[in-house]
């Protein structure tokens, strides 16, 4: 009986892991792990060092950018004001753009070892972390999701590659906990690019903080997002909505999602206002997979990867100059997808062996990848056919 007893208890540990949710918080954070990983930075640096393509051109690229610069000085803000379309921009382009050198110096550091680049993304975050206190007007909660997007990826390789000193790691870690994480964590209700890049935010942020509760919470809002952004045929004739935002009704899908009637794999709500926008929120997808798989799970082999993949698929065929059928946008696109392929079709299809044929054709043609001066930045060089 005992023995009989014991069996069981064991199946039901078993059990217990096998249904660990998949984008649960993992039970020891993996550092540097937000988007990039520490085998990806090694795999990075060794093609660098042997000047091997893509990676030689696009780091080129990334050391010729003004976010390389040495002679970078910050300019932290007490308040960041941004309206809409960041109209008021009071300290909005310099708070994104400062995260972005930051995260630029850090990757710097450690592909090259030169010190004065580490002590550069160190006197950015310093500068910010002693100022900052808040953000408002009403695109605050993006411009929070936009610049907490690259804080964490900066900071996690300085405070767990750096030989050196950052006596200020913890009023930084004190920054992103109380000004930027409050800002993002509870979601939003406007176009769904908003509430992606937000908790790729507050995911990275919480790797950072090592903050369970709020990996779980983001993680959650992320999963309820990603399905309500990307439609599957499988979703049903309507797609997937966010329950807070009350669309109960056709008529009211239809006009969240631009007026697009019909309804196929791959599109996503913001298609049919433009590609750009559609851009931000699958980069945002990709990042918070990169992040959870770094993390120990494979939201990659959920419907996230497979709403990833068809949304990447469908953009590409566009972007690339495919005709557009009269019954999607009314016959029209906006095209302008960004430098955002590089980490799902590293994932999707060279990790886990999908034909991906129109995005691997952009993402070759878009080489080597650079930044949207948001939140992405440097990917042909941090996940190009990267296999760790």
């Amino acid at each position: 009986m005992r023995r009989t007893a014991l069996f069981a208890a064991s199946a039901a540990l078993v059990a217990g892991v096998l249904a660990w949710p998949a984008d649960a918080a993992p039970a020891t954070f993996v550092h540097p792990g937000v988007t990039v990983s520490k085998g990806q930075l090694d795999f990075t640096r060794a093609k660098v060092d042997a000047g091997a393509q893509p990676w030689k051109g696009a780091f080129d690229r990334m050391m010729a950018s003004k976010y390389a610069d040495l002679n970078r000085v910050p300019k932290p803000r007490a308040v960041v004001e941004c309206g809409s379309y960041s109209n008021p921009n009071y300290g909005c382009t310099d708070e994104r753009e400062d995260a972005i050198a930051a995260y630029t110096h850090a990757l710097t550091w450690y592909l090259t070892r030169d010190e004065r680049h580490a002590k550069k993304a160190i006197e950015l975050m310093d500068a910010w972390s002693a100022v900052i206190r808040d953000h408002t007007n009403s695109n605050a909660p993006l411009q929070t999701g936009w610049a907490g997007s690259s804080w964490p990826k900066a900071a996690e390789i300085i405070k767990y590659t750096y030989t050196g000193s950052w006596a200020n790691s913890g009023r930084f870690a004190t920054m992103l906990r109380t000004v930027y994480l409050p800002e993002i964590i509870n979601g939003s209700n406007s176009n769904g690019n908003w509430e992606l890049s937000m908790m790729e935010a507050a995911v990275g942020i919480s790797v950072f903080l090592e903050d369970k509760a709020s990996y779980d919470k983001a993680m959650a809002k992320f999963r309820t997002r990603t399905a309500a952004f990307v439609y599957l045929s499988s979703d049903g004739d309507l797609p997937k909505t966010v329950p807070s935002q009350n669309l109960d009704t056709r008529e009211k899908i239809v006009n969240y999602w631009q007026g697009q009637s019909t309804f196929v794999t791959g599109l996503t709500q913001e298609t049919c206002r433009d590609l750009t926008h559609t851009g931000y929120g699958i980069s945002a997808i990709s990042h918070v997979a990169e992040t959870s798989r770094i993390q120990g799970q494979d939201l990659y082999g959920t419907d996230v990867g497979e709403r990833l993949r068809h949304a990447l698929g469908f953009q590409a065929k566009y972007e690339l100059g495919g005709a557009v059928p009269s019954w999607l946008c009314r016959g029209s696109l906006k095209l302008g997808l960004g430098p955002v392929t590089e980490v799902g079709h590293n994932a999707l299809a060279n990790r886990l062996g999908h034909a991906m044929t129109n995005t691997e054709a952009l993402t070759e043609r878009n080489r080597p990848s650079g930044t949207n001066n948001l939140f992405v930045a440097w990917e042909t060089l941090t996940h190009g056919d990267n296999p760790s």
